[in-house]
């Protein structure tokens, strides 16, 4: 399928050699994107109008359209700006978590007005999203490493893990295709800040294996049938549960435990690349550490337990 770069500039990362992108811009939600048409269509609308009545020779409060009998759309007024925007979910609506940690629109402000937190809160995340402008990512599908599909309604984690060497991104790459196990992660992470993908985020990627029995149940998802399982053997006992690949995104950083902290440009890097994730789906998926799935596994050990928490509480390795 080849390697290609891509460069994230404002916008979520499309591909260079001409296939179709599947992303969004970043720093725009679903709902903005309805309120920026419908507000687009309506003041067109009007300026079409008025430049209608300005070419017939109309004075302004002449009743142009109904002499014309012609239906020109009226200028915009507040009130209609501040209806679309509450169609649009941006009036007094609040976030909530919702199942797996992913942001919801919540109820509507009873007072009818967003408060000067919810605001902060807003340019808190447009500025996150925003954050991953200049992400250079190097594209490496392999279909070895496609497992399904993953539709956003599927995503609810973040799941990040060491590779255990110091191999760079390129030979991990080439080794998880070479040794038939069918495993990867959607991205690697070099030490000096370069990132990889190997399959796309709305694929299946199968970086998390088996976990522990019942997690199934306490990340509240399903083996659903839409991972093939492919490479897979079942484990069983105290590790029998396989749902989280169908349910997350997988970041592998190149790291060996116990070998020292992990550099500046690196986990700036995964800060960056984490908005990059919540700006193609458009919600924040919550942020795990493989043994959270797997207890026991070596990934993410001690040294990284700050940056864990910073990041489930930031989204951020620095808060």
């Amino acid at each position: 399928m080849g390697i290609h770069r891509i460069s994230i500039k404002g916008m979520a990362a499309a591909p260079t050699d001409g296939a179709s992108a599947r992303r969004r811009p970043l720093g725009l939600s679903p709902s903005r994107l309805v309120l920026v048409g419908v507000l687009a269509a309506v003041c067109v609308a009007g300026s079409v109008g008025l430049a209608a009545c300005a070419a017939s020779g109309s004075e302004a409060g002449s009743g142009c359209p109904a002499e014309s009998g012609e239906i020109f759309a009226e200028p915009v007024r507040e009130e209609t700006v501040d209806s679309l925007k509450e169609i649009a979910g941006e009036g007094g609506a609040s976030s909530s978590e919702g199942v797996g940690g992913n942001r919801t629109s919540g109820a509507a402000d009873p007072a009818g007005a967003v408060g000067a937190d919810d605001a902060d809160d807003e340019e808190e995340a447009a500025a996150r999203e925003w954050a991953a402008s200049d992400l250079d990512i190097t594209e490496d599908f392999r279909d070895s490493f496609d497992h399904g599909p993953k539709p956003a309604a599927n995503q609810k984690y973040i799941v990040l893990h060491d590779t255990e060497g110091d191999s760079d991104a390129a030979s991990v790459i080439d080794w998880w295709d070479g040794n038939g196990n069918l495993v990867a992660a959607h991205f690697v992470v070099n030490r000096d800040g370069s990132v990889w993908q190997c399959v796309p985020l709305d694929r299946i990627a199968h970086h998390a294996g088996y976990g522990d029995t019942g997690h199934n149940d306490r990340y509240g998802i399903a083996e659903d049938g839409r991972d093939d399982m492919a490479g897979s053997a079942p484990i069983g006992g105290d590790f029998a549960d396989y749902a989280m690949n169908a349910w997350s995104v997988g970041i592998e950083m190149v790291h060996v435990g116990g070998e020292g902290d992990y550099p500046e440009a690196q986990l700036e890097a995964v800060d960056d690349l984490i908005a990059h994730i919540d700006g193609y789906f458009g919600f924040e998926s919550e942020i795990i550490d493989h043994k959270a799935w797997r207890s026991g596994n070596s990934d993410t050990l001690p040294e990284f337990a700050g940056y864990l928490e910073s990041y489930q509480e930031t989204r951020r390795h620095d808060g």
